[in-house]
């Protein structure tokens, strides 16, 4: 026969080990991608978790309903750490890039700095920049984790 305690701390366990699920489950979503009326970027990745060396495929859409405007071909990306400092932009030319609703754009990053060097294992910030018509700034971003 089981005692009386541990009959509850099993189901304490059991409970607050379904409350704790829901809550990853709900915290943990990696819909990155949400259409919106009015002005509104999105980048997004294929996941949230890759091994160190691994090509990152960023994705910048246009997930609004009017045009964005970049101010060069680099649409705006950087990859930056948690504090700021900028690990990562593509190689530019200055020239006016637009994206019409439902467009996008397809990066790809091999965790190289733009020093040369590869980054450490961590999480990084990776944001993209635009304006529209108004010449209203419209910024986002989302992190990936980088494991070893």
């Amino acid at each position: 026969m089981l005692a009386k305690s541990l009959v509850l701390f099993i189901g304490v366990g059991l409970i607050s080990g379904l409350a704790f699920g829901v809550y990853l489950l709900d915290v943990k979503n990696t819909s990155q991608l949400i259409f919106v009326e009015g002005p509104s970027i999105s980048v997004v990745t294929e996941k949230i978790d890759f091994k160190i060396g691994e090509e990152i495929k960023i994705r910048i859409v246009n997930s609004g309903s009017i045009p964005m405007i970049f101010s060069d071909t680099s649409y705006g990306l950087r990859i930056t750490t948690l504090a700021g400092g900028l690990l990562y932009s593509p190689v530019s030319a200055q020239m006016i890039s637009n994206l019409e609703p439902s467009d996008e754009i397809e990066f790809s990053w091999d965790q190289i700095k733009n020093d040369g060097d590869a980054v450490l294992a961590g999480i990084y910030k990776i944001s993209a920049k635009a304006i529209d018509k108004q010449g209203n700034k419209v910024e986002t971003s989302t992190t990936v984790t980088i494991w070893k």
